[in-house]
């Protein structure tokens, strides 16, 4: 059936998207951190951005990027290096303000400091898990000779968005739980951020220092 609209392997395509969102990463990390010390609101608007970043990059590999980019590895080069410091950038921002940040610091003042949707956008983009999913992985489940491969595109997109939507609902949801248990417990909330920026800097530094 998946076929007939240019989709090649389509259940190995879902089993394979399951197993890539689920493993941890900074999408993630960041809804999970977000759910917990801002609550379901501010994590929601956090995954609009990921999801609107995800958009982007399948418009970039159904316009052609993605072969530029397999083509032309300087290109990924550049932009691992550009997803590490936007990396090392976020977990320093996150351990600094945690610091300077006062225990009895109201929740609505902390949220209104941060862009949630914005830097889970750029978090996206930036990502080279993200990229190599649609780089090394999306694209080979088009079939290159079909007559219109905008469907293709947009079918596989829109499994993808909705599996990330459903394994991103669910860790903000349960990091809205954590954050009830952390209620009246603020030197946990800043435990927490801090290892979460600690974690953030762990992936950029990996990233920078990867050689593939």
């Amino acid at each position: 059936m998946f076929h007939d609209y240019g989709v090649l392997n389509f259940w190995t395509f879902l089993a394979g998207a399951l197993v890539i969102i689920i493993v941890p990463g900074p999408n993630s990390l960041y809804v999970l951190r977000t759910g917990i010390s801002r609550g379901t609101g501010a994590a929601y608007r956090g995954v609009a951005g990921i999801m609107l970043g995800d958009i982007f990059l399948i418009f970039l590999a159904w316009a052609g990027i993605a072969t530029l980019i397999q083509t032309s590895p300087h290109i990924f080069i550049a932009v691992r290096y550009l997803g590490a410091l936007f990396l090392f950038w976020l977990g320093f921002k996150v351990i600094l303000s945690t610091l300077r940040s006062p225990l009895k610091q109201s929740e609505e003042v902390l949220i209104r400091k941060e862009n949630y949707f914005l830097k889970a956008f750029l978090l996206s983009i930036t990502n080279p898990k993200s990229i190599l999913f649609y780089v090394s992985f999306f694209i080979q489940f088009i079939d290159p000779v079909a007559t219109h491969t905008t469907i293709a595109f947009s079918l596989l997109g829109a499994t993808l968005q909705i599996i990330s939507f459903i394994w991103l609902s669910i860790l903000l949801l349960t990091g809205a739980v954590l954050a009830r248990w952390f209620r009246g417990h603020q030197r946990m909330v800043r435990l927490a951020n801090t290892l979460t920026g600690l974690l953030f800097i762990s992936f950029a530094t990996r990233l920078a220092v990867s050689q593939n």
